[in-house]
């Protein structure tokens, strides 16, 4: 508990603000205080902050209906379903709440496949440095023993390797049998932003398509135009099996979705997986609208041009100096990785009235709105470049 919070949960190490309301890529505590959003909810508000399009459509849904069951048709589910079809390359979708639902969806579909070809004990292979989720499916394939601490036993079936590394994909293939797929991140989010190259994205589906593996993409983090591409895979030219999409899908309204292709669409069947709240009509008309407006305001090809130059600003002001290892990324997703823990940044950046985060213990993550400007970005080379100069000029702890 916390002194000004004492009656919820102590699961989050909150910074001592309160965030009141925002604008754009602006966002106000409730002293009064403006900040530069880098954040965006941590890859979630697409579309910022009261958006002029997009309230007034869920204000509109909200008047009408915010949710109703699964039991019935649901045509703003087939709407959205056929719109993120069209931009994947995909067949269907199913609709949940969170990226960490997406996922776990994603990890009974391999499974079920699994059983399908008459293998009682499937594995997947994940990971090193990935996230999935904090579910103990999910905390099972993430690599990170921080997050499994105290939480075994594991689930079993996971295979891990390292990223970018075809041969230890190989090696896997030559010696386990029971593999039925393949689950990763495009880009690395809570791992430090650490992209799968697209060559080696090439290999894993050649190699999927040759062994019948399910290649399964987690974009929860990096979809949904982030990179400049609505889909972070689409720069390697290659299609997924499954697809668990959240965060940005619905410009900060919980709506998560797993879409598949031919390999998949048909595993699950009625009574193999379902949903309360997923596919609720306000969500779905939060990702139609999200889509939308994104399509029409051309916001692909400002995250990539946007994304350029905040990239390029850092690494002017920050590349090569003694303690900044690399600035890697792509198009809104951005990580500044220094040689040391930096968490102490985080309140630094708020005080000079900057939203961001720190993950992996060492890399500074930018994951700002899809309408950030030019301006913004250069502002926030302005803000943040300082403090980093400055607190790799202190003695190392």
């Amino acid at each position: 508990m916390t002194a000004s919070m004492p009656h919820v949960m102590n699961t989050y190490g909150r910074l001592p603000v309160a965030l009141s309301h925002g604008q754009g890529c602006r966002v106000w505590d409730t002293t009064g205080k403006r900040y530069l959003d880098g954040l965006g909810g941590i890859a979630v508000n697409t579309l910022g902050h009261a958006h002029p399009r997009l309230v007034p459509a869920l204000q509109a849904q909200i008047a009408r209906m915010i949710h109703c069951s699964n039991y019935y048709e649901s045509p703003l589910q087939e709407q959205l379903a056929a719109q993120l079809c069209a931009l994947s390359g995909l067949s269907s979708a199913f609709f949940c709440n969170s990226g960490l639902e997406a996922n776990e969806a994603a990890l009974k579909i391999a499974r079920k496949y699994g059983h399908d070809r008459g293998i009682a004990r499937p594995e997947v292979v994940v990971f090193e440095k990935a996230f999935h989720g904090r579910s103990i499916a999910t905390l099972s394939a993430t690599g990170n023993p921080k997050v499994q601490a105290g939480f075994e036993p594991l689930v079993e079936g996971f295979v891990r390797v390292p990223l970018n590394d075809i041969q230890a994909m190989r090696e896997v293939a030559a010696t386990r049998p029971d593999v039925v797929a393949v689950f990763l991140e495009t880009i690395q989010g809570e791992g430090g932003i650490h992209a799968a190259r697209a060559d080696y994205l090439r290999a894993v589906r050649a190699l999927c398509d040759e062994r019948g593996w399910l290649l399964m993409l987690d974009e929860v983090q990096c979809g949904i135009g982030r990179t400049g591409k609505w889909f972070a895979h689409q720069w390697a030219g290659i299609l997924p099996d499954v697809m668990p999409l959240a965060k940005g899908l619905g410009s900060g309204v919980p709506v998560g979705a797993v879409v598949v292709g031919e390999r998949a669409k048909d595993v699950l069947g009625p009574g193999n997986h379902g949903t309360t709240f997923g596919g609720n009509p306000l969500a779905m008309r939060a990702g139609i609208e999200t889509l939308a407006i994104m399509e029409a305001d051309g916001l692909l090809d400002n995250a990539a041009t946007v994304g350029a130059r905040l990239k390029a600003g850092l690494e002017r002001e920050l590349g090569g100096l003694p303690g900044v290892v690399e600035v890697r990324g792509a198009g809104l997703m951005i990580g500044v990785e220094l040689d040391r823990p930096c968490g102490v940044l985080l309140t630094r950046a708020l005080e000079a009235g900057l939203l961001l985060s720190v993950t992996a213990d060492k890399v500074i993550r930018l994951v700002p709105p899809l309408i950030l400007t030019a301006d913004e970005a250069d502002e926030i080379v302005a803000l943040l470049c300082p403090l980093v100069k400055a607190f790799l000029a202190e003695p190392a702890a």
